[in-house]
C-alpha cells in the first residue's frame, strides 16, 4: 500500500486525525498553524521529523507533499483549497467547501483544471447507522425514496463558561456569526448519500428563540435556534433538514420514506435502526418491523470503533486515501460539496425572505458558473461591507457594546 505524504492545516480539529491518518498508512510530513503550542504538540505526537509551518504558502511548498487536510476555520477553506489544487496537491476539506457562491465557482474551476483530487471531509454519512441505511436502500426492498428527514441537533449549555470559551472564545468567532442553514453538511449530506438524490430547489424557515438578554450567549449570538430547510430534489423526492439546530436535546437522526416502507435511525444517542415495510410489501423471508443495532461488517472494525464521530473520522480518511491510490473521484467531490454549500447559502437567503424559494445551481453547467461568479455575499463580513448579508431572521440583535461585553466576559474565564 502506497504511503501518502500528508499535511494538516489547522491543528485545533486537525490534531484529532493524527491516529486515523497513520492507521491508513499516511505519513504526516508537515503541519501548519499559527499557534506555536499546537506545533510543539504535533512534534511530540508525530516526532521531530514533522515539519512545522505558520505560513500556508511555505507549508504547501514542503518537498514531497502529496495531499493536504484543511481543518482551519469553517468559512475559510475555499481559498486554501484553490491554492493546493493549483499545485496539483490533493485536498481533503472539512465542514463547508465554500462560504460564498463566488468561492464555489472558483473552487469548481480550480478542481476541473487540477490533476489532483478534491474531497469534502463530511464524516456523518460514514457513521454505522447511515452505512446500514445506505445498504438497505441499495438493496432495493423499499423501492424508490420519496421523502427523507435529517436532523443535526447540537445545543450548548449557556451556563458552561469553559466550554463556551473553547468553542466561542471571542465575539466575532465564526460560531457566533454563522446562520443556522450554513452548517448543513451533517443533516443533508447523509440523505444525499443514502438516496443518491441531489437538491435542485430550496426553501427555509427560521426557528426564532433568542437567548435571554444579558446571558453569556445573549450578549453575542443571534436568536435563530434552527432553520427548517426543505429541498426538492432531481428525482422529485423531498428532503427536510435542520442545518445546525440548537433546540431539543443533542442528537442526530435520519429517516427515509420510500414506496414500500421506511428506514430510520431512532432518536437518541444510540445507533439503533428501525426498518418497516407496508403490510402488503413485506419481502419474502423478512419481518414487517425490525428494530436492531447494526454491526460493522468491515475488516477495519477495531480501528473504526476507536475513531471519533461514530467511526466517521477513520472512514473519511480511508476513503480519501483510497481515491488517491486508485486514481478515482470520490462521491463527495467538488460538485457534491458545492451543492451542499449552495443549499446552505441560498437556504439562508430563503429564510431571510420568509421561505422564498431558490433554485440550486449545478456547477457542472457554464451558465450557472457565470451567474454566481461575482456573488460574494457573506454573513462573515463586517456589517459595513457592501457584500454583508444579515445572519439571522430578525436581523442582528447584537451590538458592538454586546460584543465588547462578551469579550470582557471571556477574558475572565480560565480553562
Amino acid at each position: 500500500m502506497k504511503t501518502i505524504k500528508f499535511g494538516v492545516f489547522g491543528l485545533g480539529r486537525g490534531a484529532s486525525f493524527y491516529n486515523n491518518i497513520l492507521a491508513n498508512n499516511g505519513d504526516v510530513v508537515a503541519v501548519c498553524d499559527r499557534d506555536a503550542a499546537k506545533l510543539e504538540e504535533a512534534k511530540r505526537r508525530l516526532g521531530n521529523g514533522v515539519a512545522t509551518y505558520t505560513d500556508f504558502d511555505a507549508f504547501l511548498n514542503h518537498k514531497g507533499l502529496e495531499a493536504v487536510f484543511l481543518c482551519n476555520f469553517f468559512h475559510q477553506h475555499a481559498a486554501y483549497a484553490i491554492k493546493a489544487l493549483e499545485r496539483n496537491i490533493h485536498v481533503l476539506s472539512e465542514c463547508t467547501s465554500n462560504a460564498t457562491m463566488a468561492e464555489g465557482v472558483a473552487l469548481v474551476r480550480a478542481a476541473e483544471k487540477s490533476k489532483a483530487i478534491y474531497m469534502l471531509a463530511e464524516n456523518y454519512p460514514f457513521m454505522k447507522f447511515n452505512q446500514e441505511m445506505r445498504r438497505i436502500m441499495e438493496g432495493g426492498t423499499l423501492g424508490k425514496p420519496m421523502y427523507a428527514e435529517g436532523e443535526y441537533n447540537h445545543p450548548f449549555d449557556p451556563t458552561n463558561e469553559k466550554s463556551a470559551k473553547k468553542l466561542i472564545p471571542y465575539a466575532d468567532h465564526w460560531r457566533n456569526l454563522i446562520p443556522r442553514t450554513y452548517y448543513i453538511t451533517h443533516s443533508l449530506a447523509p440523505l444525499m448519500y443514502l438516496t443518491g438524490a441531489t437538491p435542485v430547489r430550496v426553501s427555509a424557515m427560521p426557528v426564532w428563540d433568542p437567548y435571554p438578554a444579558g446571558s453569556m450567549f445573549g450578549l453575542a449570538q443571534h436568536g435563530d435556534r434552527a432553520a427548517i430547510v426543505t429541498c426538492l430534489n432531481d428525482d422529485d423526492s423531498v428532503f427536510r433538514v435542520t442545518g445546525w439546530a440548537t433546540y431539543g436535546t443533542e442528537e442526530n437522526s435520519y429517516r427515509v420514506c420510500a414506496e414500500k416502507g421506511q428506514v430510520e435511525k431512532l432518536r437518541g444517542n444510540g445507533s439503533r435502526v428501525l426498518l418497516t415495510y407496508n403490510k402488503w410489501d413485506v419481502p419474502e423471508g423478512r419481518e414487517r418491523i425490525t428494530e436492531y443495532e447494526p454491526e460493522w461488517n468491515d475488516p477495519d472494525r477495531e480501528l473504526i470503533e476507536q475513531s471519533g464521530h461514530g467511526g466517521g473520522d477513520f472512514l473519511v480518511i480511508r476513503e480519501f486515501f483510497r481515491c488517491i491510490r486508485e486514481k478515482r473521484q470520490p462521491q463527495f467531490d467538488v460538485y457534491f460539496a458545492t451543492t451542499l454549500a449552495s443549499v446552505a447559502i441560498l437556504g439562508h437567503r430563503s429564510l431571510l425572505g420568509r421561505g422564498t424559494p431558490y433554485d440550486i445551481p449545478d456547477f457542472r453547467r457554464a451558465a450557472d458558473l457565470l451567474r454566481y461568479e461575482n456573488d460574494r455575499s457573506s454573513p462573515f463580513l463586517s456589517p459595513d461591507d457592501p457584500d454583508f448579508i444579515h445572519r439571522s431572521s430578525h436581523r442582528e440583535i447584537t451590538s458592538p457594546e454586546n460584543a465588547e461585553a462578551y469579550n470582557r466576559f471571556m477574558e475572565k474565564v480560565t480553562l
